[in-house]
């Protein structure tokens, strides 16, 4: 387990498969992911073998609380590119339905992995795609961690009866 002051991160087991479904089916957060259908256990089951098991380019991680070793979130890098060193940031607590908590769980967490990307994994940069309807995670990464905005996309997300941008939005290790 990768420690840090209140959470670790931990890999994904087969058992926590049904409450990261649970978590990944909260309307309002399946809105802000890529897949927006809801997610059964199969489809659990298939992104577990495919991602987790199967895959060397993908590390996604079980958030844990560090007080009660209670699982609150997931968190991830994933489509690691090893020419270019890069990968994609996936990340949220589900706890309490908090996406981004306010008790300091998401700052030391999201800190564990971008400090696991670059210091383990030595990744050159970190990225994500956000829609603008997502202000939470935008403003979140860009305040807290002084992630960059790369690129628009726009019209690249349908959401309550309308079109919507994405960003991009990196970090880059300076080290």
């Amino acid at each position: 387990m990768i420690k840090g002051d209140l959470v670790g991160l931990r890999a994904v087991e087969k058992e926590d498969l049904a409450l990261l479904r649970d978590w990944r089916n909260i309307p309002e957060f399946r809105r802000n992911f890529r897949e927006v259908r809801e997610l059964n256990l199969t489809n659990q089951e298939k992104w577990f073998e495919r991602s987790c098991v199967n895959n060397p380019n993908d590390f996604m991680f079980v958030i844990v609380r560090l007080s009660d070793n209670k699982p609150i979130g997931a968190c991830g890098l994933l489509y690691i590119n090893w020419i270019i060193r890069s990968a994609d940031f996936s990340f949220y607590i589900g706890d309490n339905n908090s996406y981004i908590d306010s008790e300091g769980y998401a700052k030391d967490a999201a800190n564990l992995l971008i400090n696991y990307g670059f210091s383990n994994l030595n990744l050159h940069k970190i990225w994500m795609e956000l829609y603008e309807f997502d202000k939470l995670k935008l403003d979140f990464f860009q305040n807290e961690f002084n992630f960059q905005v790369d690129g628009k996309l726009r019209d690249n997300s349908f959401e309550d009866g309308k079109y919507w941008d994405s960003y991009i939005i990196s970090k880059i290790n300076l080290h």
